[in-house]
């Protein structure tokens, strides 16, 4: 099926925001955090939690006000503004002025503007394709932002090389690109993307959006597949995301600095990038094969083995093995919850119900890093904190097991 310049310009976004994914959310930020004298990398579990809270308690009230005609585009285009413009200030906060407390300000800032304008992105898959190609649009955007995403990556790692391991000036060049590169690629979709399905003005929007959304949430128990599906997402993507986010402070403590090349380990976040990219595809492909409710739980089940085989490692090569089989799911469980879930909403309330969506994604990311964090506080040792985020994907999966086989156009509207 060939993509509409409305397709390419959505998927585009992807491509520019999956450079902060990688260098902020996973590689380049949490060493660069480690530089600074005083700190814990773990303690970035906590941080991460807070920019969590933030998102999901914005995250239904933006969405439900967002619904208005002409309004999405706002949100998306500020939200997408902060983020790119934080993300470029860590360029100017080195270890050597020991502003860790400024730079954790940025820090959530940025989160807060990646997230936020997520919200709207999101929200924007039903305005931009069809039911029937949105598993498809769905995993090429982050399949190409997955691939994409090496570029500004690479360039990074090669400035990081040259500049030395240990020394901040290259990953701080890796910021100002990240910021650079998000920010261009946003320019198609402010460009090209338009809000086709919305809710007509009408006096007192304010007020009537927050009416609209407490209806919504004390009646979203009664669209039974959304509120399964919501349940199950908030325990899975919690996994899932606490894995990006921490996966380098984990390597980090566990192996320690003396056995740990973090010029090897960046590499295999970049590896992890390039195997993402043809099995998100791949998921895609299959979903329509074999169902996406079929390739969601094939996603949970292997993150559930990556967990298990996290406890495990003792050597670099170990970690190559687990990026690859996170670069397999990974894409893939994130395309197809996403278009799962545009599948059985309103589309004319896709902003709210996208609002909802985010705010169980965040709430569950604040679970996973703070009990990470914790775990490693009590018992002193890090490599127990893989173990406590294995029962989330488990009552995900339990739940989503919940799920009809086959859902479609007719659920939209079942209350």
């Amino acid at each position: 099926m060939k993509l509409t310049k409305e397709e390419k310009s959505w998927i585009l976004y992807d491509c520019g925001n999956s450079a902060y994914s990688i260098a902020i959310t996973t590689a380049l930020f949490p060493i660069v955090f480690g530089m600074f004298n005083g700190v814990n990398n773990m303690d970035l579990g906590y941080f991460n939690s807070l920019a969590s809270i933030f998102v999901a308690v914005l995250s239904p009230i933006l969405g439900a006000f967002a619904d208005y005609k002409d309004k999405k585009k706002r949100f998306f285009t500020f939200f997408a503004l902060v983020g790119i413009i934080s993300t470029l200030s860590f360029t100017f906060i080195s270890p050597e002025s020991g502003q860790w407390q400024l730079l954790i300000v940025m820090y959530i800032l940025s989160c807060i503007g990646f997230a936020g304008a997520n919200i709207f992105y999101d929200s924007f898959l039903v305005d931009v394709t069809t039911d029937e190609k949105m598993d498809k649009v769905s995993s090429s955007g982050f399949a190409f932002g997955y691939i994409s995403s090496v570029i500004p990556f690479g360039i990074s790692l090669a400035v990081i090389f040259v500049m030395g391991m240990d020394e901040a000036i290259g990953y701080q060049i890796g910021f100002c690109i990240t910021a650079l590169w998000w920010g261009l690629l946003t320019i198609p979709m402010i460009r090209d993307v338009k809000q086709r399905h919305y809710i007509e003005p009408e006096p007192n929007p304010v007020g009537n959006s927050f009416k609209r959304l407490g209806q919504t949430f004390l009646n979203i128990k009664d669209y039974k597949i959304v509120f399964l599906f919501l349940i199950a997402y908030f325990c899975y993507i919690d996994g899932v995301d606490t894995i990006i986010k921490m996966v380098v402070p984990y390597a980090t403590s566990v192996l320690g600095p003396d056995s740990l090349n973090t010029f090897m380990l960046l590499g295999i976040l970049l590896v992890i990038q390039i195997v993402a990219f043809p099995f998100a595809l791949l998921y895609g492909s299959l979903a329509k094969k074999y169902s996406t409710r079929s390739m969601i739980i094939a996603g949970i089940t292997t993150y559930m083995v990556v967990c298990i085989a996290a406890f495990f490692i003792s050597e670099m090569w170990h970690i190559f093995v687990l990026g690859i089989m996170i670069g397999s799911a990974q894409g893939g469980i994130q395309a197809l919850s996403r278009s799962y879930y545009g599948k059985i909403i309103p589309k004319e309330r896709s902003n709210e119900f996208f609002g909802f969506y985010n705010i169980f994604g965040k709430f569950a990311a604040i679970i996973g890093p703070f009990l990470m964090a914790l775990t490693t506080t009590l018992t002193g040792e890090a490599r127990y904190s893989i173990l406590s985020i294995i029962p989330l994907f488990i009552i995900g999966l339990i739940v989503f097991l919940m799920l009809p086989k086959d859902v479609g156009q007719q659920t939209r509207t079942v209350r």
